[in-house]
């Protein structure tokens, strides 16, 4: 995907649009599918869906709510989606994908906005703006061997990415939940990172039919968020280079492109290292 594509139904046969490839694939006209689409789309497949608030989740153009983006979500369930923008248009079906996630995350928003205003706290703080990258470029590794999500957030692109590159096909799974990576990966560049939460299941896991697998993974995840939510932040997200997954693009085909180090960058402990002379275990 060298150039941008402006026919949704295209998209679906990219392996990171899997979670939402059914939909996309019902749109095969040029351009953004309209509001009363996009409500219709997720009433079909995720009616149940709710704000943090438990409002009714329904797709409008944006206005000038004083209460800011999330508060409107939280009370009305009116998602603001502007007219004909990809970046709305992956948000909406994000909804349809990831329902508790995306509600747990608005939920988690409110409540973080009124402790920090109940505390006299300025700005947003860590634990929004960690919960904010998550929902633009948020990425779910799901794996039935441990040592591969450990050698990922280890940056150890190379032995995961290549050296076991048919281990890691078999035993593992990205789900991208960032509506703002999908945008990205319309023409993905060099350097295109998510950042990732990584998950260890039993390899039965695997069998799972994708709607089953996602369903599955969204309920884990909307518990997940909310459990560590005390301890999230931006830091606390793993980065993860989108190109370099198997698939993903030809150019990784060929050992040298994970020695590319403008996105297969090592641990910033694993520079600093290398920079005192120091050699790592």
């Amino acid at each position: 995907m060298d150039t941008v594509d402006d026919t949704p139904a295209s998209l679906s046969r990219h392996p990171l649009f899997e979670p939402i490839a059914p939909w996309l694939a019902r749109f095969t006209a040029p351009g953004v599918p309209s509001h009363a689409a996009l409500d219709a789309l997720l009433a079909g497949t995720a009616a149940g869906a709710r704000s943090g608030g438990g409002a009714p989740i329904r797709f409008v153009p944006p206005g000038d709510d004083p209460a800011g983006y999330e508060a409107q979500i939280f009370s009305s369930g009116e998602v603001p989606t502007r007219d004909g923008d990809w970046h709305d248009f992956f948000n909406a079906l994000a909804w349809c994908a990831w329902p508790h996630t995306k509600s747990a995350c608005n939920r988690l928003h409110l409540a973080e906005l009124r402790v920090r205003e109940g505390a006299g706290l300025p700005g947003r703080g860590p634990r929004r703006d960690a919960l904010t990258q998550f929902d633009e470029c948020g990425i779910v590794v799901v794996s039935a061997d441990a040592e591969i999500p450990a050698l990922l957030a280890a940056h150890e692109w190379e032995e995961a990415f290549w050296n076991r590159r048919a281990h890691l096909q078999r035993t593992t799974r990205f789900l991208v939940l960032g509506h703002g990576s999908w945008d990205q990966l319309r023409a993905p560049f060099v350097g295109l990172c998510a950042k990732a939460i990584y998950r260890v299941v039993e390899p039965a896991w695997l069998a799972l039919p994708m709607a089953a697998a996602l369903a599955e993974t969204d309920a884990w995840l909307a518990d997940h968020l909310a459990a560590a939510l005390d301890t999230l932040s931006p830091r606390s997200l793993s980065p993860l280079p989108l190109l370099g997954i198997p698939g993903v693009t030809p150019d990784n085909e060929v050992v040298g492109y994970y020695r590319d180090t403008r996105q297969f960058r090592p641990r910033r402990n694993a520079l600093g290292a290398a920079a005192s002379g120091t050699s790592r275990a």
